[in-house]
């Protein structure tokens, strides 16, 4: 077996791991259940890919993020890795091939969306997979007390029944020691083992400013920081505001969110990315996945629903370990959202059966049907037509997706995809017959291998440029193959995928657990709090942020707000007091007098000094005048 470093040295170009992460190797190794805590930017897809890459067989990796694994896995293919993924939006057939695929050829990474494990096809699948772990990202997620709870990742110790033997490594960066408990319980741990990084980052300069005026404070903020930035916005409105608010004030921004076309996002993207666009102004799904080390700031302007969601965001900035700020701008009606919201976020019983009968009426279905059923999903669409609250509706879901009547995932684009159903000869014969549709399948077979075998990503815009042929033509033509049942055609979609898990069942007879979303309440009522008290603490921003996730014995930064506050008091306490030993040097002075030769500070601040010299020893009161006595 080759060592961990020279597999590292081979396909990653590293001579030696990054903190902590040839502990984690080892531990897999040695088929250890883990727990890893790194934080944000500290290269957990290392510890999963090193090890897997030095066993025989595959290694299974559950993640949420759909645009993440697809990330992962162009990165691992441009290395000469086999990967693919699974996740909501393929089809049965697509999942079939995939998972045959991973039995019988030379696939080393399955990654996969964890909704997709309730499939009986995947899991018996699994059962016939060498498969050498299991890792399990952003593994805060199967935590009823994480700030990101996902019904879907309960499913997930299923997975031990399966493969008993094969080690678990869940990964986060993000957990309480509450939720560092709850994790290896629900993962059904042999033995607790938790390897955890440090959450503090001491090159960032955590900043949380109570400011009336956001916009100018935001402005000043980029033009004094200097370098590129984050901004994060509450909704889709506000990121197009905001970035023409810097646009008009010579800042070179631009706006993105997630109902913008995928072309459009990824020229935005990019642009950010190499630096042609200097401030991003975004909705929180930006920035997943996206490794740019040389962010100088990230701003919120707005309050984060949890402190776990703040320090994933703020920790974009500075993975470069160079001086960045992640600063949050706040104001008092900023908490009276926030808390309003939480009280949304809880909707009643019936409202939620309502969200369910209105969601089967939507797609036609009946009653008794629907079990395994995929759409497209667009919850604005929806809301509008059944005249409900967005976020109401958006809870509403979460608790209908935890009892397991339907899976939700995110919005992402999925390219269309192609394969053809008969065999070479038998296309041949068709090409023959039917010869409006040779060109386009000449075009298929030099373009892309392995098309009988397994479905492949196409563009249908392609095909049009080489052929000269409208996009809509080449599509009626790639619909006709599938009609006359020659190939599968599966169209592209970004929208959200909406699977029902069971068939459809009277609203009035469907189970809701309220002992779970009664427990929901007080976790979510709890992490509000804490980020209140984030911004009500005097002490330390980083030390606030490290006590909350565990690091009890955390010293002051030195660097956030209030650090930079209390060394500017103190060091104006001391330039005070330097002035009154001069002074009072030169000659005895009454209150009055001293306070007003004193050139520094408020007078409030001068009586605090002189108060504490008094106190000290090293003035005192004589004859109604103050005198310099210590040595």
């Amino acid at each position: 077996m080759q060592s961990s470093l020279s597999v590292l040295k081979q396909y990653w170009g590293y001579d030696q791991f990054r903190p902590l992460q040839d502990e984690i190797v080892d531990a897999v190794l040695q088929g250890r259940d883990t727990l890893a805590l790194m934080p944000t930017g500290g290269g957990k897809s290392i510890c999963f890919q090193v090890p897997a890459m030095m066993q025989e067989g595959i290694c299974i990796v559950i993640s949420p993020l759909i645009a993440l694994m697809k990330d992962q896995i162009q990165n691992l293919r441009a290395k000469g890795i086999d990967a693919i993924a699974i996740y909501s939006g393929m089809s049965y057939r697509e999942i079939d091939i995939a998972l045959d695929n991973c039995i019988f050829g030379k696939i080393k990474f399955l990654y996969i969306a964890p909704e997709r494990l309730y499939a009986e096809l995947v899991q018996e699948r699994i059962r016939y997979m060498k498969v050498n772990l299991f890792a399990i990202d952003e593994a805060h997620c199967i935590s009823q007390w994480g700030y990101d709870f996902r019904p879907s990742y309960l499913n997930l110790a299923k997975l031990r029944e399966i493969h008993p033997k094969v080690p678990f490594l869940a990964l986060t960066a993000t957990a309480t020691p509450r939720v560092v408990e709850d994790i290896q319980e629900q993962l059904l741990f042999k033995t607790k083992n938790v390897l955890q990084k440090s959450f503090a980052r001491l090159n960032l300069g955590y900043m949380a400013l109570f400011e009336e005026n956001k916009m100018n404070r935001l402005l000043r903020i980029v033009h004094k920081t200097g370098g590129c930035g984050v901004v994060y916005v509450r909704n889709r409105r506000e990121t197009q505001e905001v970035a023409r608010f810097l646009v008009n004030n010579g800042v070179s921004a631009d706006f993105y969110h997630a109902g913008i076309a995928l072309k459009e996002r990824e020229l935005k993207q990019d642009a950010w990315t190499k630096g042609r666009t200097r401030v991003i102004v975004a909705t929180n799904a930006f920035g997943m996945g996206i490794d740019k080390a040389d962010v100088r700031f990230v701003v919120h302007l707005d309050i984060p629903d949890s402190l776990e969601a703040y320090y994933q965001e703020a920790g974009r900035a500075g993975r470069d370990d160079k001086k960045a700020f992640p600063v949050l701008l706040y104001q008092q009606q900023d908490r009276v959202r926030l808390s309003n919201n939480y009280e949304a976020s809880f909707p009643s019983v019936l409202f939620i059966q309502q969200v369910y009968h209105h969601l089967a009426n939507h797609y036609q279905i009946a009653y008794g049907a629907g079990a395994g059923l995929i759409f497209d999903f667009d919850i604005i669409e929806f809301a509008k037509k059944y005249n409900l609250e967005v976020m109401p509706t958006i809870s509403a879901l979460k608790f209908l997706e935890r009892d397991g009547w339907l899976s939700l995932s995110e919005a992402v684009f999925i390219p269309s995809r192609f394969k053809f159903e008969i065999d070479f000869q038998e296309l041949y014969k068709f090409q023959v017959q039917a010869v409006k549709y040779d060109g386009l399948i000449k075009v298929i077979l030099r373009s892309y291998g392995g098309v009988f075998d397994f479905f492949v990503a196409i563009n249908e815009y392609e095909f049009a440029k080489k052929l000269g042929l409208p996009y809509d033509v080449i599509v009626g033509l790639l619909e006709g193959l599938q009609k006359q049942q020659i190939a599968s055609y599966i169209k592209s979609t970004d929208k959200p995928q909406l699977q029902f898990l069971q068939s459809r069942v009277d609203y009035k007879n469907l189970y809701i657990d309220t002992d779970f979303i009664r427990e929901r309440k007080q976790i979510k009522g709890e992490q509000i709090e804490a980020i209140f008290g984030y911004l009500d603490t005097k002490e330390c921003r980083s030390k606030a942020l490290l006590t909350y996730f565990g690091e009890m014995e955390a010293e002051l930064c030195g660097a956030c707000d209030l650090c930079l506050m209390r060394i500017h008091k103190r060091n104006m306490h001391q330039n005070i007091e330097q002035q009154v030993r001069i002074l009072l040097l030169d000659q005895d002075r009454e209150l009055h007098a001293l306070i007003d030769s004193i050139t520094i500070g408020s007078d409030e601040i001068k009586l605090e000094v002189v108060r504490h010299l008094i106190d000290d020893a090293k003035i005192k009161f004589v004859d109604g005048n103050y005198k310099w006595v210590a040595h």
